[in-house]
């Protein structure tokens, strides 16, 4: 037993809704006398897929003591479960299980960069120079705190409808970064600022920028930040962009 990466179940914030357990692929969560509840510390991996879809944040990663994982264990615990057995990442991202459970989840790093004339035969506009984005996925609620991407990055957040606004978003705001996307109005700010605290807690990133639109539901996009930042007793260099509607940068 060693100190590792762990899921931890707030059972005060639980309802026992059972929406984590077919998002943990590994089985490791149960409704247990009406609580989610961890199996057992060896089928849980750490990793923390499975917390952007607790709608009241009672799941986080935490780092314990615990017992290492067990793929094997877990293996048959999915048997035993009628599941269908781990999936395995790719060889550049060496992940198994939530990682490459469902394709909205799977964390992947990839390169970005120009276009390939095979990809520039099938782009149907003049000066398009490729994607900057050089991981998946990008939504919020979908990128676990501990997602190896984050690590000493430079990190942009995007109000969701920033890259529709501003023309060349890819390469003035993407490269170089690592994107977090989502709606500050839409999307549940309270849940934002706790997992916002939560990568700020495990990432070490060294960067922030944060583009928003001009319009005032947007705004809160940054005092989510901040609100996080003090949570987490973090202070990253922060960077705030603005965009008006019209696709110009107004800050």
């Amino acid at each position: 037993m060693s100190a590792r990466k762990i899921i931890e179940i707030d059972e005060e914030l639980c309802t026992g809704c059972g929406d984590c357990v077919p998002n943990c692929a590994e089985g490791a969560i149960q409704i247990v006398d009406g609580k989610a509840r961890l199996v057992a510390d060896k089928y849980c991996d750490g990793l923390g897929a499975c917390l952007g879809h607790c709608p009241e944040g009672a799941l986080r990663v935490i780092e314990r003591d615990a017992e290492e994982f067990d793929e094997k264990a877990v293996e048959a615990l999915l048997k035993k479960q009628g599941r269908p057995p781990l999936s395995h990442g790719t060889a550049e991202t060496g992940m198994s299980g939530p990682a490459a459970a469902c394709p909205s989840a799977r964390l992947q790093s990839f390169g970005g960069g120009p276009l390939t004339p095979c990809d520039e035969a099938n782009v149907p506009r003049s000066g398009a120079t490729g994607s900057s984005l050089t991981q998946w996925p990008v939504q919020i609620t979908l990128v676990p705190p501990a997602a190896p991407f984050l690590k000493d990055a430079d990190v942009l957040i995007a109000a969701d409808c920033t890259p529709f606004a501003y023309a060349d978003f890819h390469e003035d705001f993407i490269a170089g970064r690592k994107l977090l996307v989502g709606c500050p109005k839409l999307d549940d700010q309270q849940f934002y600022v706790k997992k916002f605290a939560e990568i700020f807690r495990d990432s070490g990133m060294k960067s922030l920028t944060i583009a928003v639109m001009e319009v005032p539901c947007c705004q809160m996009l940054p005092r989510m930040v901040e609100a996080a930042m003090k949570e987490a007793g973090k202070d990253i260099p922060v960077t705030v962009k603005v965009i008006g509607i019209k696709g110009e940068l107004k800050a």
